[in-house]
């Protein structure tokens, strides 16, 4: 159980003066944490630079003055975030940003009023979406550096656990916080490392004077996000006046608990509280626009005038989606951090496999046809290339051999007005399909190119790491029972026979014996080490600590081993819990994304074409009273209501739903990720490509399977079969 807040605080009451006294040694000039922060820095986060050249550079063209109160919550967040900007910068870069927008708008859309002569030709739609993408950069940018933040919390809370557990494993051996601080950021991973560096260089640049007050400043920003952290850190201060060793070690392990349980306790918050939003959102974004998509045939039909093919692309392409987005991202940054993938990609040997851009030319080689595919329509509607090799615009389905589908045309198009209107067609709606189809593939083949080794060399690692936990364990007994490190590797690789885990003991013990290395070179050696064959963050921490506790003597690097080993499984037990709390969670939203999302899209684009072929049919036949089809009215007030010249075709129809069920794959799928594991970008572009595949192959098939079947039944029921 966790110890009671009051006594850490009494404790630190009690101690507090001791406590500063203790570290208010200050960092000596020269050291290099000045150096190692802003290269680190610069090394890990360049994506935020790209911000700050834009902060200095458009955004000090005017100066705007900031109120205080809003000053000071943009400069917490440029901390946060460790950014080189100041807050008026951020500002004006979100007002200049609106301003350059709204003009350029404003003046492309007076060009048309001078060029056309006449106010009436103002393009109203152009102007309307032009000041919404400029409200909508102002949004972006002046929220920008809060957003940051909250991603930066995010990252570095899922580092604490192993933060804590450096610096209780250090300090175990070595009661010296400074020391422990500065040893946790040599070996942590961004971003809570750069945080741990910048303790040290707000020290050496004089913004602080001791590290005491460097570090309760940095514990102080996560005062409202993580107090759990705080708390751990102050029962790991209040440890370093303890005279009985015992209780001393005994603090540390309950700081470590005091993590865990709250890491524990706000995930299962978090489990119960997101499920009804995550429900919201896929109800709102995406249950009822396709249901909505199904009256949209007979609507336009009936107020053609006054709704077009874009206005649809616009809705289900620009607007839902980002509504959608909005949503999930507003329910995602309530995510509690301390649990997820702590791992950092940018250092994996295969980084730059995954940062390569060869995939997307390969994939954009093999979706090429696709595309030209689906423009096909579009090629026959708008181009002279029919004419130039001697080609109808259009052919029936009796003249390509398929008569028992009617006398439509294939692609479907309609003369009126003097204008060819168009393609109304089913063969049109079908080719369009590959569309959607072929940019699926793009991405889920690219995707997959990229993340398949190092999503493979993950998995293996993670089977690596639960057999080594064990040997770990097997280590410490080992060296506690008075056996040197560099014969217990030895014995540790024979008792592990079979086990992945084998070979890594045996490199250890070979470099050892016959390379003449100290533990330390067998392990670490640059180019013999043993860890350059395990690119794992368990064993590395694992045997960096073995490497530190045993400068203090075999007994300390065997309790430290022994402690990393019940934290592992400490760790996974907690995983394995919030894992199967989630289960529920994360299946729904597979479920909706993979499954009924295209489903329900590809069903809706069949009622789209079942309908609009019966309007066809209809149109085609020119059918009245007289003509004796008994049963069916008075055809020609039919088509008075009915114009099928004014309706949105089908093909553009099926475009933007296609489209719309890609970008929602996208938004759900780092949803489901950030919920299960956090910001893993690894996984997220695995999942995305997998998920892509999955519901566009699906979706696919199922438009295309209800086309057919809902189209031959309209001919059915016109009579127009056989």
């Amino acid at each position: 159980m966790p110890p009671d807040k009051s006594s850490v605080d009494e404790i630190l009451r009690k101690y507090g003066n001791r406590i500063e006294n203790q570290v208010k040694t200050e960092i000596p000039k020269g050291n290099g944490y000045s150096r190692e922060y802003l290269t680190f820095k610069q090394e890990m986060v360049p994506e935020i630079t790209r911000y700050e050249k834009l902060c200095r550079s458009l955004g000090s063209v005017v100066r705007i003055n900031v109120s205080k109160k809003d000053e000071a919550k943009i400069r917490r967040s440029i901390d946060v975030a460790h950014l080189d900007i100041e807050p008026w910068q951020s500002l004006t870069l979100s007002v200049m940003a609106f301003l350059g927008i709204f003009f350029l708008g404003l003046l492309i859309s007076l060009a048309v009023v001078l060029i056309n002569g006449t106010l009436d030709s103002f393009p109203f739609l152009f102007f309307f979406l032009t000041v919404i993408l400029a409200l909508f950069l102002f949004y972006f940018f002046n929220g920008y550096p809060q957003r940051l933040a909250n991603q930066w919390r995010l990252k570095a809370s899922s580092q604490m656990v192993p933060a804590i557990l450096y610096l209780v494993v250090y300090m175990r051996h070595t009661p010296n916080l400074e020391k422990a601080v500065a040893f946790a950021s040599q070996h942590l991973q961004y971003p809570l490392a750069l945080d741990f560096k910048k303790v040290f260089y707000d020290v050496e640049v004089g913004r602080f004077s001791t590290i005491k007050e460097s570090l309760d400043n940095y514990l102080e920003n996560w005062r409202t996000d993580n107090t759990e952290f705080i708390e751990s850190f102050h029962l790991i201060e209040s440890s370093l006046f303890e005279p009985d060793n015992n209780r001393r070690i005994l603090l540390l392990e309950k700081s470590l608990q005091v993590i865990l349980d709250g890491v524990y306790d706000k995930m299962l918050r978090f489990t119960h509280d997101v499920r009804s939003p995550l429900t919201n959102v896929y109800m709102l974004g995406v249950v009822l626009p396709t249901l909505g998509l199904a009256l949209l045939p007979l609507a336009s039909a009936m107020v053609g005038d006054f709704l077009k093919w874009y206005h649809i692309i616009i809705l289900f392409n620009m607007i839902i989606p980002f509504f959608v987005f909005y949503l999930t991202d507003k329910i995602l940054y309530q995510r509690p951090g301390g649990h997820g993938e702590s791992e950092l990609l940018e250092r994996n040997p295969l980084y730059l496999k995954y940062k390569s851009n060869g995939p997307f030319f390969t994939s954009a080689l093999v979706v090429l046809p696709f595309l030209l595919i689906g423009i096909l329509p579009l090629i026959f509607l708008h181009t002279p290339i029919p004419e130039l090799f001697g080609i109808e615009k259009d052919y029936t389905f009796a003249q390509i051999g398929l008569g028992f589908f009617g006398s439509e045309g294939f692609f479907g198009f309609i003369d009126s007005d003097g204008r060819t209107k168009g393609p109304f067609g089913v063969g049109a709606l079908i080719l369009s399909m590959f569309i959607p189809l072929g940019m699926a593939m793009f991405f889920s083949l690219a995707y997959q190119r990229k993340t398949k080794d190092l999503i493979l060399e993950r998995e293996n690692t993670k089977k690596l790491e639960k057999e080594f936990n064990n040997s770990l364990f097997q280590l410490g007994n080992r060296i506690g029972n008075g056996i040197p490190p560099e014969i217990a590797f030895g014995r540790v690789a024979e008792s592990t026979k079979g086990l992945m885990t084998e070979d890594f003991f045996r490199k250890v013990n070979y470099n050892i014996r016959q390379g003449g290395m100290s533990v330390e070179r067998a392990i670490f050696d640059s180019r013999r080490g043993a860890i350059n064959y395990y690119p794992s963050e368990l064993i590395a921490t694992s045997m960096r600590v073995l490497v530190e506790a045993s400068k203090k003597g075999l007994n300390i690097a065997a309790l430290s081993l022994i402690s990393i080993s019940e934290y592992v499984k400490n760790i996974n037990k907690i995983t394995e819990r919030l894992r199967d709390m989630l289960a529920e969670i994360i299946s729904d939203m597979k479920s909706n994304m993979t499954f009924l999302a295209p489903l329900l899209s590809g069903i809706v684009v069949g009622l789209a074409a079942m309908i609009t072929s019966i309007l066809n049919k209809l149109n085609v036949a020119n059918l009245s009273e007289s003509t004796g089809a008994v049963g069916l009215g008075n055809f020609q007030t039919i088509l008075s209501i009915f114009d099928i010249t004014k309706m949105i075709p089908p093909y553009y129809l099926q475009l933007a739903i296609g489209i719309y069920i890609i970008q929602i794959t996208f938004i759900l799928t780092r949803a489901l990720v950030v919920i299960d594991s956090g910001e893993d970008k690894l996984q997220m572009t695995h999942l995305t490509g997998r998920n892509l595949m999955k519901g566009m192959t699906l979706y696919f098939m199922t438009a295309l399977i209800s086309t057919l079947l809902l189209f031959i039944l309209s001919a059915i029921v016109i009579g127009d079969f056989g």
